[in-house]
């Protein structure tokens, strides 16, 4: 079953309707996305469609905030002299600088109808751009949370994001199966119910380990935090390379400052690795951070610096992130799957002792 917005409060009676039903009854179907193999979200605010890939150029129309376009393609254009990256989308209607787009698709999934034989829960990814969800507990625990209620937008989690499934329900309104869903690590107990359809089991051979019969000793991971680039090497033979965001060298508010610095220095090693994990830090004032959802963190630095998967931005090349390394979706995987100490669906939080796993150099070229 397929409802849009106004279809499901009218079936539920209304506004009135809606507000007496039970948290996981108010779950909303999918919204309709645009039809298109390759999508793009924009990540945040107001964001101009120009007539070319060239800032100086007109103004089509703006985007706003979770706006689905068309992922055309990806082209080299002109933003300004002073910033590193030059990427545009190319959508239906004009060109939008890339930074601000996260990649997506709409994949929708046949949704379970149980949890599996003899276990009490499983890791789900978002496959579809975004999926809105409601509250069990009837007020928000973590701060982001309450941040997003208390200006009213809507709770979302977003394409490739990994959360834990714990219970599986039919709607007696829509008859859509839909999954409660929680934070599985760094939890602040928020419980949330979402349409089932949004999310993808993960399966144990999708994060099965890389090269495991190499020598964990042999294989070194190298970020460069001049040129914002990760190296994967197996001896001296280069295995894996991507664009990365470090630590920014600037604050909240422009100033430059090293708090946000990943460290830099040679012979850190991976101590943690979890499939996903909710993370915060800071205060509210414009420097802290609280993100659910964070997946493939590879921890290697300090109580909390990692190597982990973004969704929040596609800027990857410029210095952007709290300390941690900012990786696409994709990357971040693959380096979680290569490193040790080995992870899996059910040792999904692995921490080791010294001396440590997988050696992580954090170098700045001159």
């Amino acid at each position: 079953m397929t409802l849009s917005r106004r279809e499901f409060l009218k079936l539920v009676g209304g506004a009135a309707g809606f507000a007496a039903l039970k948290p996981f009854q108010k779950v909303s179907p999918l919204p309709e996305f645009p039809k298109s193999a390759n999508l793009g979200r924009i990540i945040e605010g107001k964001f101009p469609c120009l007539a070319s890939p060239n800032n100086q150029d007109t103004v089509i129309r703006n985007y706003y905030t979770d706006d689905i376009v068309p992922w055309n393609r990806e082209v080299v254009g002109r933003r300004d002299t002073n910033i590193i990256n030059q990427k545009w989308v190319e959508t239906d209607e004009g060109f939008v600088y890339a930074s601000y787009v996260q990649p997506v698709k709409n994949e929708p999934n046949q949704a379970l109808e149980k949890l599996p034989d003899g276990v009490n829960g499983f890791w789900a990814e978002v496959s579809v751009p975004y999926v809105d969800f409601v509250l069990e507990n009837e007020n928000p625990a973590s701060p982001w949370l309450k941040d997003t209620m208390a200006l009213q937008l809507p709770t979302r989690l977003y394409y490739l994001q990994v959360m834990w499934v714990d219970q599986v329900k039919r709607s007696d309104v829509t008859g859509n199966m839909i999954y409660r869903i929680n934070e599985k690590y760094g939890s602040y107990g928020d419980l949330m119910w979402a349409e089932a359809a949004a999310f993808r089991p993960l399966t144990t051979e999708e994060i099965s380990p890389i090269h495991p019969e190499i020598d964990p000793d042999a294989k070194k991971v190298v970020v460069n935090a001049t040129y914002q680039t990760l190296s994967c090497f197996e001896e001296d033979r280069e295995v894996y390379f991507c664009k990365v965001s470090t630590g920014a060298k600037f604050d909240a508010y422009g100033n430059v400052v090293d708090n946000w610095a990943t460290p830099v220095g040679l012979g850190h090693r991976t101590w943690r690795k979890t499939i996903s994990i909710h993370m915060a830090g800071g205060t509210a004032s414009g420097s802290g951070y609280d993100t659910p959802g964070v997946s493939w963190a590879t921890f290697f630095s300090g109580e909390g610096v990692a190597i982990h998967s973004t969704f929040w931005h596609n800027d990857y090349g410029v210095p952007r992130s709290h300390g941690c390394v900012n990786a696409k979706p994709e990357d971040a995987k693959w380096i979680y799957r290569w490193t040790t100490p080995v992870s899996d669906l059910v040792s999904d939080d692995v921490t080791v002792g010294m001396p440590g796993g997988t050696k992580i150099d954090v170098i700045e070229s001159i």
